[in-house]
Protein backbone atom coordinates (compact mmCIF):
# COMPACT_ATOMS: atom_id res chain seq x y z
CA UNK A 1 0.00 0.00 0.00
CA UNK A 2 1.32 3.28 -0.99
CA UNK A 3 2.55 6.16 1.76
CA UNK A 4 -0.56 8.33 3.27
CA UNK A 5 0.26 11.81 1.87
CA UNK A 6 0.94 14.42 4.46
CA UNK A 7 -0.63 17.49 2.88
CA UNK A 8 0.83 20.42 4.01
CA UNK A 9 -1.60 22.96 2.21
CA UNK A 10 -4.48 21.46 3.93
CA UNK A 11 -3.08 21.61 7.61
CA UNK A 12 -1.79 25.02 6.99
CA UNK A 13 -5.43 26.36 5.60
CA UNK A 14 -6.47 25.08 9.15
CA UNK A 15 -4.31 26.92 11.31
CA UNK A 16 -4.54 29.81 9.09
CA UNK A 17 -8.37 29.69 10.00
CA UNK A 18 -7.21 29.42 13.68
CA UNK A 19 -5.05 31.95 13.50
CA UNK A 20 -7.96 34.20 11.81
CA UNK A 21 -10.04 33.99 14.71
CA UNK A 22 -6.81 34.88 17.35
CA UNK A 23 -6.28 38.06 14.72
CA UNK A 24 -9.86 38.90 15.42
CA UNK A 25 -10.15 38.46 18.99
CA UNK A 26 -6.58 40.87 19.13
CA UNK A 27 -8.26 43.60 16.73
CA UNK A 28 -11.50 43.46 19.29
CA UNK A 29 -8.49 44.79 22.01
CA UNK A 30 -7.16 47.63 19.50
CA UNK A 31 -3.87 45.38 17.89
CA UNK A 32 -3.18 44.28 14.47
CA UNK A 33 -0.57 41.77 14.12
CA UNK A 34 1.64 43.15 12.08
CA UNK A 35 4.86 41.61 10.44
CA UNK A 36 7.06 43.41 8.28
CA UNK A 37 9.46 41.45 5.75
CA UNK A 38 12.51 42.89 4.44
CA UNK A 39 14.00 41.15 0.78
CA UNK A 40 17.18 42.46 -0.53
CA UNK A 41 17.87 41.63 -3.89
CA UNK A 42 15.64 39.85 -7.13
CA UNK A 43 16.42 36.13 -6.02
CA UNK A 44 13.78 34.49 -7.58
CA UNK A 45 12.64 31.71 -4.98
CA UNK A 46 12.43 34.64 -2.38
CA UNK A 47 10.04 36.86 -4.26
CA UNK A 48 7.82 33.49 -4.47
CA UNK A 49 8.02 32.87 -0.78
CA UNK A 50 7.58 36.89 0.05
CA UNK A 51 4.32 36.74 -1.86
CA UNK A 52 3.12 33.38 -0.41
CA UNK A 53 3.70 34.94 3.39
CA UNK A 54 2.11 38.73 2.26
CA UNK A 55 -0.84 36.76 0.63
CA UNK A 56 -1.40 34.38 3.67
CA UNK A 57 -0.85 37.98 6.30
CA UNK A 58 -4.01 39.83 4.56
CA UNK A 59 -6.20 36.33 4.49
CA UNK A 60 -5.47 36.44 8.35
CA UNK A 61 -6.42 40.06 8.83
CA UNK A 62 -2.83 40.73 9.64
CA UNK A 63 -1.19 43.87 8.36
CA UNK A 64 2.17 42.62 6.17
CA UNK A 65 4.48 45.28 5.10
CA UNK A 66 7.28 44.63 2.36
CA UNK A 67 10.63 46.38 2.56
CA UNK A 68 12.96 45.96 -0.48
CA UNK A 69 16.79 46.81 -1.47
CA UNK A 70 18.61 46.29 -4.44
CA UNK A 71 21.11 43.49 -4.55
CA UNK A 72 24.29 46.25 -3.97
CA UNK A 73 22.25 46.98 -1.00
CA UNK A 74 24.44 48.16 2.17
CA UNK A 75 24.45 46.25 4.82
CA UNK A 76 24.35 49.00 7.08
CA UNK A 77 21.09 50.26 5.40
CA UNK A 78 19.62 47.07 6.00
CA UNK A 79 20.69 47.23 9.98
CA UNK A 80 19.29 51.06 10.58
CA UNK A 81 15.93 49.68 8.80
CA UNK A 82 15.83 46.99 11.65
CA UNK A 83 16.61 48.61 14.09
CA UNK A 84 13.91 51.48 13.68
CA UNK A 85 11.25 48.34 13.47
CA UNK A 86 12.43 46.58 16.60
CA UNK A 87 12.11 50.54 18.26
CA UNK A 88 8.08 50.59 16.17
CA UNK A 89 5.56 49.46 18.58
CA UNK A 90 3.35 48.63 16.06
CA UNK A 91 5.65 45.92 14.49
CA UNK A 92 5.21 42.36 15.84
CA UNK A 93 7.31 40.09 13.39
CA UNK A 94 10.57 41.15 11.85
CA UNK A 95 11.79 38.82 9.22
CA UNK A 96 14.66 39.16 6.80
CA UNK A 97 14.26 36.93 3.71
CA UNK A 98 17.18 34.87 3.24
CA UNK A 99 19.78 34.46 1.25
CA UNK A 100 21.01 37.83 1.25
CA UNK A 101 23.64 38.55 -1.44
CA UNK A 102 27.22 38.01 -0.49
CA UNK A 103 28.43 41.13 0.54
CA UNK A 104 26.32 41.08 3.58
CA UNK A 105 26.94 39.00 6.73
CA UNK A 106 23.93 37.32 7.12
CA UNK A 107 23.94 36.32 10.97
CA UNK A 108 25.18 39.69 11.93
CA UNK A 109 21.61 41.12 9.73
CA UNK A 110 19.84 38.50 11.78
CA UNK A 111 21.32 39.28 14.98
CA UNK A 112 19.89 42.61 14.94
CA UNK A 113 16.24 41.68 15.15
CA UNK A 114 15.26 41.97 18.40
CA UNK A 115 14.09 38.65 20.12
CA UNK A 116 10.83 39.35 21.15
CA UNK A 117 10.07 39.93 16.82
CA UNK A 118 12.49 37.71 15.92
CA UNK A 119 9.29 34.81 14.45
CA UNK A 120 11.48 33.43 12.26
CA UNK A 121 13.76 31.99 15.10
CA UNK A 122 17.34 32.50 13.48
CA UNK A 123 18.96 35.03 15.60
CA UNK A 124 22.06 33.52 17.89
CA UNK A 125 19.91 34.10 20.75
CA UNK A 126 16.66 32.54 19.64
CA UNK A 127 18.85 29.21 18.46
CA UNK A 128 20.34 29.67 21.68
CA UNK A 129 17.39 29.64 23.86
CA UNK A 130 16.04 26.47 21.90
CA UNK A 131 19.43 24.51 22.21
CA UNK A 132 18.71 25.03 25.85
CA UNK A 133 15.51 24.35 26.03
CA UNK A 134 14.03 28.04 27.06
CA UNK A 135 10.60 29.22 25.73
CA UNK A 136 11.77 31.24 22.24
CA UNK A 137 10.26 31.67 18.79
CA UNK A 138 11.10 27.82 17.01
CA UNK A 139 12.38 28.07 13.80
CA UNK A 140 9.55 28.14 11.17
CA UNK A 141 10.87 25.11 8.76
CA UNK A 142 11.24 22.48 11.78
CA UNK A 143 8.19 23.85 13.75
CA UNK A 144 6.13 23.32 10.93
CA UNK A 145 6.94 20.17 10.60
CA UNK A 146 6.41 19.40 14.61
CA UNK A 147 2.86 20.99 13.79
CA UNK A 148 2.27 18.62 10.82
CA UNK A 149 3.59 15.48 12.73
CA UNK A 150 1.34 16.28 15.48
CA UNK A 151 -1.48 17.09 13.40
CA UNK A 152 -1.41 13.70 11.99
CA UNK A 153 -0.95 12.30 15.93
CA UNK A 154 2.62 11.19 14.57
CA UNK A 155 4.42 10.53 17.91
CA UNK A 156 8.20 11.37 17.88
CA UNK A 157 8.71 10.23 21.25
CA UNK A 158 10.65 6.98 21.56
CA UNK A 159 11.27 6.86 18.07
CA UNK A 160 14.63 6.45 15.85
CA UNK A 161 14.74 9.83 14.17
CA UNK A 162 17.26 10.97 11.52
CA UNK A 163 17.99 14.46 10.36
CA UNK A 164 19.66 14.47 6.62
CA UNK A 165 21.54 18.16 6.98
CA UNK A 166 22.77 20.44 9.54
CA UNK A 167 22.16 23.95 8.70
CA UNK A 168 20.77 26.71 10.97
CA UNK A 169 17.68 27.31 9.33
CA UNK A 170 16.73 23.14 9.20
CA UNK A 171 18.88 20.58 10.26
CA UNK A 172 20.31 21.99 13.75
CA UNK A 173 17.42 22.82 15.12
CA UNK A 174 15.55 20.12 14.22
CA UNK A 175 17.63 18.03 16.19
CA UNK A 176 16.90 19.91 19.14
CA UNK A 177 13.26 20.04 19.20
CA UNK A 178 12.69 16.10 18.45
CA UNK A 179 15.40 15.74 21.52
CA UNK A 180 12.92 17.90 23.31
CA UNK A 181 10.15 15.90 22.80
CA UNK A 182 12.16 12.42 23.50
CA UNK A 183 13.02 11.54 20.37
CA UNK A 184 16.53 9.12 19.96
CA UNK A 185 17.72 11.50 17.15
CA UNK A 186 20.52 11.68 15.02
CA UNK A 187 22.07 13.89 12.72
CA UNK A 188 23.86 13.01 8.93
CA UNK A 189 25.69 15.35 6.71
CA UNK A 190 27.81 15.44 4.04
CA UNK A 191 30.63 13.65 5.88
CA UNK A 192 28.92 10.84 7.01
CA UNK A 193 29.76 7.60 6.55
CA UNK A 194 27.53 4.65 5.75
CA UNK A 195 24.69 6.69 5.36
CA UNK A 196 22.46 4.02 4.45
CA UNK A 197 22.77 2.21 7.56
CA UNK A 198 21.57 5.74 9.79
CA UNK A 199 18.67 6.08 7.24
CA UNK A 200 17.38 2.21 6.84
CA UNK A 201 17.56 2.50 10.90
CA UNK A 202 15.53 5.84 10.89
CA UNK A 203 11.20 5.42 11.94
CA UNK A 204 11.22 8.92 10.62
CA UNK A 205 13.32 10.35 7.89
CA UNK A 206 13.58 14.13 7.43
CA UNK A 207 15.79 15.07 4.21
CA UNK A 208 17.18 18.96 4.14
CA UNK A 209 20.07 17.89 1.75
CA UNK A 210 19.57 20.17 -1.22
CA UNK A 211 19.85 17.25 -3.67
CA UNK A 212 17.31 16.32 -5.61
CA UNK A 213 15.91 12.69 -5.52
CA UNK A 214 18.84 11.89 -3.04
CA UNK A 215 16.76 9.70 -1.18
CA UNK A 216 15.78 6.80 -2.86
CA UNK A 217 13.26 3.66 -2.03
CA UNK A 218 16.26 1.07 -0.97
CA UNK A 219 17.75 4.02 1.90
CA UNK A 220 14.29 4.15 3.36
CA UNK A 221 12.67 1.55 6.44
CA UNK A 222 9.61 -0.29 5.82
CA UNK A 223 6.80 1.78 7.28
CA UNK A 224 8.96 5.13 7.76
CA UNK A 225 7.46 8.27 8.03
CA UNK A 226 9.23 10.35 5.06
CA UNK A 227 9.82 14.27 5.71
CA UNK A 228 10.83 15.92 2.40
CA UNK A 229 12.12 19.74 3.06
CA UNK A 230 14.05 19.81 0.28
CA UNK A 231 12.90 22.20 -3.10
CA UNK A 232 15.04 21.93 -5.90
CA UNK A 233 15.15 23.18 -9.93
CA UNK A 234 15.49 20.83 -12.07
CA UNK A 235 14.19 22.52 -15.48
CA UNK A 236 11.00 23.42 -15.26
CA UNK A 237 9.93 21.56 -12.32
CA UNK A 238 10.53 21.63 -8.45
CA UNK A 239 11.57 18.56 -6.69
CA UNK A 240 12.52 17.51 -3.35
CA UNK A 241 15.08 15.63 -2.03
CA UNK A 242 13.39 12.60 -2.01
CA UNK A 243 12.36 10.39 -4.71
CA UNK A 244 8.77 10.36 -4.05
CA UNK A 245 7.62 7.99 -6.92
CA UNK A 246 8.92 5.24 -5.39
CA UNK A 247 9.17 5.85 -1.63
CA UNK A 248 5.79 6.33 -0.92
CA UNK A 249 5.62 2.52 -1.77
CA UNK A 250 7.89 1.83 0.80
CA UNK A 251 7.20 4.72 3.93
CA UNK A 252 3.50 5.14 5.65
CA UNK A 253 3.74 8.69 5.44
CA UNK A 254 5.21 10.96 2.92
CA UNK A 255 5.21 14.93 1.93
CA UNK A 256 5.08 15.92 -1.31
CA UNK A 257 7.04 18.84 -3.29
CA UNK A 258 5.18 21.26 -3.24
CA UNK A 259 2.18 21.26 -1.26
CA UNK A 260 4.50 19.75 1.65
CA UNK A 261 6.35 21.52 4.35
CA UNK A 262 6.37 24.87 2.62
CA UNK A 263 3.28 25.78 3.28
CA UNK A 264 3.42 24.81 6.83
CA UNK A 265 6.50 27.28 6.95
CA UNK A 266 4.72 30.04 5.94
CA UNK A 267 1.79 29.38 8.96
CA UNK A 268 4.58 29.19 11.27
CA UNK A 269 5.45 32.64 10.12
CA UNK A 270 2.07 34.00 10.46
CA UNK A 271 1.46 32.36 14.22
CA UNK A 272 5.01 33.23 15.30
CA UNK A 273 3.54 36.87 14.82
CA UNK A 274 0.13 36.52 16.33
CA UNK A 275 2.10 34.60 19.13
CA UNK A 276 4.61 38.47 19.49
CA UNK A 277 1.29 40.54 19.26
CA UNK A 278 -0.36 38.41 22.52
CA UNK A 279 2.48 38.97 24.65
CA UNK A 280 2.79 42.66 23.77
CA UNK A 281 -0.97 42.83 24.82
CA UNK A 282 -0.48 40.46 28.15
CA UNK A 283 2.61 43.36 28.72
Amino acid sequence: MAAKILDGRKISAEILGQLKARVVSLKSRGITPKLDIILVGDNAASEIYVRAKMKASEETGMKAELHRFGRNAKQEDVIRLIEKLNADRYVHGILVQLPLPSQMDEQKVLDTITITKDVDGLTTCSLGKLMAGDETFEPCTPKGIMKMLEHENITVEGKNAVVIGRSNIVGKPLLFMLIKRNATATMCHSKTSNLKDHTKNADILFAAVGKANFITEDMVKKDAVVIDVGTNRVGSRILGDVDFDRVRNVASYITPVPGGIGPMTVAMVLENAVISAERMLQK
